[in-house]
């Protein structure tokens, strides 16, 4: 059986905003106790689309991640790593491509997407249409098998779960495999067995994907069953002979969206942000500043939260008491809208304060960032190894 082992990564913008922080950075940091976690800076991704101007690459890698530890990021719990440190990324992506349907990159849906809303980019290339096939050994060379994602990106973690599939029914191949899984069925016990028996045939002919998953369950919490025989029963489910690279399956995370000061999605490209480094007064500004419900154009006009930006805000910073009192004031005209802002303003800066303390703090280190960086991808490195000197053996590649 693998590890529980947790994969995500971000492309190298520079200093983080609140956006990143609540979508993503609050639950990276809430998993690390839990799990082993693995979290990287995707420069090359970076690059399939921004190929013509990576200037900016290697400086705003070192703005991230010190954002990353600042918000609560621990190397000693996670590791942190560059993308284009770990060679053995490109070495998968490279022979996943070996295997992966053109048609499978062509249908995925970002694809054409990205090119209609990027028309100012050639992004006719091949780093561009495999771009999935590259995500996908990010997390397959390191056995990840939880991707925190939003329900919203629940699909796109299904090309890697194709991609591992079609690897290990390829390359899976063990000698006796069908007759040593038969004889550890046996192992379960009649009942048991029967059972496990039973829901992989209603996956495997219904595409019963509930019942593939009680059949891992039954599998995992068979004491009779050593970890070995744990694996082989869990390839055998889905045809593998041997699961090399185990499917990602999504760690579904509580995210929230934080919409951006002119009520569009928060991007520093539309100059709508609050970074973590924002100063008190320049909170204070931006909110104050922010469009509400157009309806309320007088102090005195009633409005509905539901149409204001400013709303969303009290979504992640107000709690229900303060909520309520904000839809009554909005929708009698008790409270004007400024009165609205001030709690979300006082709950911002309380909420930055300790963060900006760090990044302070970690800034009078000048070469922390880079140790952590360093050890990380040495780390990631070796366990990326141990992944790659199995591909490489069953995909017939000799060691000399």
């Amino acid at each position: 059986m693998f590890k529980d082992r947790v994969l995500s990564g971000m492309r190298p913008t520079g200093y983080m905003h609140i956006g990143h922080y609540h979508g993503a950075l609050k639950n990276w940091v809430k998993l690390q106790p839990d799990f082993e976690c693995f979290y990287f800076v995707a420069d090359w991704h970076a690059l399939t689309s921004h190929y013509d101007d990576p200037r900016v690459i290697e400086s705003s890698t070192f703005e991230m991640v010190t954002d990353w530890l600042a918000a609560g990021l621990d190397p000693n719990q996670s590791t942190i790593f560059l993308q284009s440190q770990v060679p053995q990324h490109a070495e998968l992506s490279l022979l996943l491509g070996m295997i992966t349907p053109l048609g499978w990159l062509e249908r995925v849906p970002t694809y054409k997407e990205q090119q209609e809303n990027l028309k100012e980019k050639d992004l006719t290339t091949y780093g561009f249409l495999g771009y999935p096939l590259m995500q996908t050994a990010d997390i397959l060379v390191y056995r990840a098998n939880k991707v925190p994602v939003g329900e919203d990106q629940v699909s796109h973690l299904e090309i890697s779960r194709e991609i591992a599939r079609r690897f290990n029914h390829i390359y899976g191949r063990q000698a006796g495999f069908e007759e040593r899984a038969t004889a550890t069925i046996k192992k379960l016990g009649g009942k048991l067995g029967k059972q496990y028996e039973a829901l992989k045939t209603a996956f495997n002919q219904d595409g019963n994907t509930e019942a593939l998953e009680q059949a891992k369950a039954l599998v995992l919490g068979a004491g009779s069953l050593s970890m070995e025989e744990k694996e082989l029963l869990h390839g055998f489910l889905t045809g593998a002979r041997k699961t090399i690279l185990p499917e990602p399956q999504a760690l579904l995370a509580p995210t929230s969206k934080i919409i951006g000061l002119d009520g569009r999605k928060m991007s520093k490209s539309y100059g709508n942000s609050i970074d973590l480094r924002e100063t008190p007064a320049s909170v204070d500004q931006k909110i104050r500043r922010m469009p509400t419900d157009p309806k309320r154009a007088r102090r005195n006009d009633p409005g509905n939260p539901d149409d204001c930006p400013v709303w969303t805000l009290h979504q992640v910073y107000s709690d229900d008491a303060r909520k309520a009192w904000v839809r009554e004031g909005c929708t009698t005209a008790g409270i004007g809208c400024l009165e609205c802002k001030q709690p979300v303003i006082e709950a911002i800066n309380a909420e930055l304060a300790p963060i900006q303390a760090r990044i302070a703090e970690i800034e009078t280190r000048p070469n922390f960032v880079r140790e952590v960086l360093h050890d990380g991808c040495a780390r990631a490195r070796r366990v990326a190894e141990e992944t790659m000197l199995e591909v490489r053996q069953a995909m017939g590649l000799a060691k000399v």
